[in-house]
């Protein structure tokens, strides 16, 4: 039987805050509540939680630096940023800093509850069966991927991924040369209920090109398909 999950919720937003825990609270979930930034530093230094919502603008420190620390910990702790501000580059900046999923404010409360609960099937899933096929390591060409401690190395070192980024990893190595719609692949690693949201798909892939290529913008691995999608490069489809 399954610990009953613990979320930490960092927003300075007192009724918007205390709305999210009732509801939250409801489901079963362990909720703590801090309202600025150094209170939320502070309970994420002393204390191991299974996610936390992070606003973004936050008084004291601010939501990047407190990303930032929690990627410092060696116990994995999924992150969904919350954002007032609308342009891609800061949501791309929130995800690139960490974060594995992100909210624009104002959010639909339906909406976020479903992200927060497909966020710890994902967990659940691969806390029951880490390795999910045969094998715990993939190797492709430099590129190796352990999928029982979620570990990423090229050319032995090791790569830092969020959840997000090591599924979409995995899932692409797993089927070298066969091209991805975005689309599909928000439906095959994110789940359904993401339609319209192609652009995550673009920055993740980005980042991880960032982070497993030699040259990003020349691609060994994930390689785009122009007017389709990306693909695995099929030269490591036997390895």
């Amino acid at each position: 039987m399954m610990l009953p999950k613990t979320i930490l919720i960092i927003e300075d937003n007192e009724d918007m805050a205390q709305l999210l825990a009732l509801h939250l609270r409801d489901l079963k979930y362990t909720v703590k509540l801090c309202f600025d930034g150094t209170s939320g530093l502070e309970q994420i230094t002393n204390n191991q939680f299974n996610l936390v919502i992070l606003d973004l603008m936050l008084p004291g420190c601010d939501g990047l630096s407190i990303c930032k620390s929690i990627r410092s910990k060696p116990d994995y702790t999924a992150i969904l940023m919350l954002t007032a501000k609308a342009s891609e580059l800061d949501r791309v900046t929130g995800l690139e800093t960490g974060a594995d999923d992100y909210v624009t404010k104002p959010f639909s409360l339906s909406e976020l509850l479903a992200r927060i609960k497909a966020i710890f099937r994902r967990m659940d899933a691969l806390e029951s069966n880490p390795t999910n096929m045969s094998t715990s390591l993939l190797q492709r060409g430099l590129l190796n991927i352990n999928l029982e401690n979620r570990q990423v190395t090229v050319k032995g070192n090791v790569v830092d991924l969020t959840m997000k980024e090591f599924d979409l990893l995995v899932f692409f190595a797993r089927h070298p040369a066969r091209v991805y719609t975005r689309n599909e692949l928000l439906n095959q690693v994110w789940g359904m209920g993401y339609e319209g949201y192609e652009h995550t798909v673009n920055s993740h892939i980005n980042r991880l090109r960032v982070k497993i290529e030699d040259d990003p913008k020349k691609p060994v691995y994930i390689q785009t398909v122009w007017g389709i999608g990306y693909k695995f490069s099929e030269h490591y489809n036997n390895v």
